[in-house]
């Protein structure tokens, strides 16, 4: 039996109910995040959560708990559904109402879901690398904010997904933005590139600890957009998220990263990631 979150209660999957004019159904008018579960313990939940409430509060969402209220039913549906190591997705969406573009009165409410699920790391990923291809980036101005309008974003991965490919690295233009569901990091040198945390990029839970590794295991980071030559000609090539946590790209498009392999900053890198990772009470 599976358990989900539905507002402020723990049900089972079959006791949630959507209503058809709920806003993120019909507008995608909502935020959402996902916390990893690394045996058994959320792994960087206090991030994940203020950038939730950070998103929620740009689209003039008001969460009706507090940030200690959330945590602690993230915790309880990961205990409901004996999440080992896995991840947690939940959204806010702005609530139901007559269908309107304009916000709905006082009197509706925002509803809170979410879901756990086991699934294992991608570890043959880590250690092998992926491919990704360059996708026009068509999405929004505002990809600070982790909204539910994700219709860009599956657009480009599925154009990787057709190619072969693990990722679609985005690009306006010529400029080298991040990746459908990651973010991207060219390393050159002996110093890491990444494009600046502004409107254009979600600045990913997952990048923040890959900075303050780079920082703890010497490796210079300069938060400056690459062109698509640039990234092409870098030493090496990641992108990370919650899931993929540190994942090696080892071609673009048939142009070869590293020689094919991860390179020596990378496995650095995922090494000092993993002193980060619980390891439970049993470990």
């Amino acid at each position: 039996m599976s358990f989900s979150l539905w507002n402020d209660q723990i049900v089972k999957n079959e006791e949630v109910l959507v209503d058809k004019e709920d806003r993120g159904y019909q507008f995608g008018d909502g935020v959402y995040e996902v916390v990893k579960v690394y045996n058994g313990e959320l792994f960087t939940a206090t991030e994940h959560i203020n950038r939730f409430y950070d998103s929620a509060e740009k689209i003039r969402i008001t969460i009706p708990y507090t940030k200690d209220k959330l945590h602690q039913l993230l915790h309880q549906l990961v205990e409901a559904n004996n999440i080992d190591t896995g991840h947690v997705y939940f959204q806010i969406t702005r609530g139901a109402g007559p269908r309107n573009h304009i916000f709905p009165g006082d009197d509706v409410k925002p509803v809170l879901t979410g879901s756990a699920k086991e699934n294992p790391r991608p570890l043959d990923n880590f250690e092998k690398g992926v491919k990704a291809t360059f996708v026009e980036d068509i999405r929004w101005l505002r990809c600070d904010i982790k909204s539910l309008n994700l219709l860009g974003a599956v657009l480009a991965k599925q154009e990787a997904y057709e190619k072969g490919c693990y990722e679609a690295i985005l690009h306006r233009e010529e400029t080298v933005t991040e990746g459908s569901s990651s973010n991207i990091y060219g390393i050159k040198d002996g110093v890491l590139y990444t494009h600046p945390a502004n409107n254009l990029i979600l600045n990913g839970i997952t990048r923040q600890v890959i900075l303050k590794c780079a920082a703890e295991i010497g490796l210079p980071v300069n938060e400056q957009a690459m062109k698509k030559e640039q990234l092409l000609a870098m030493d090496e090539v990641i992108l990370s998220s919650t899931t993929s946590e540190i994942t090696p790209i080892i071609e673009i498009d048939g142009t070869v990263i590293s020689n094919g392999t991860p390179g020596e900053w990378t496995r650095k890198l995922q090494a000092q990631f993993e002193t980060k990772i619980p390891k439970g009470i049993n470990a």
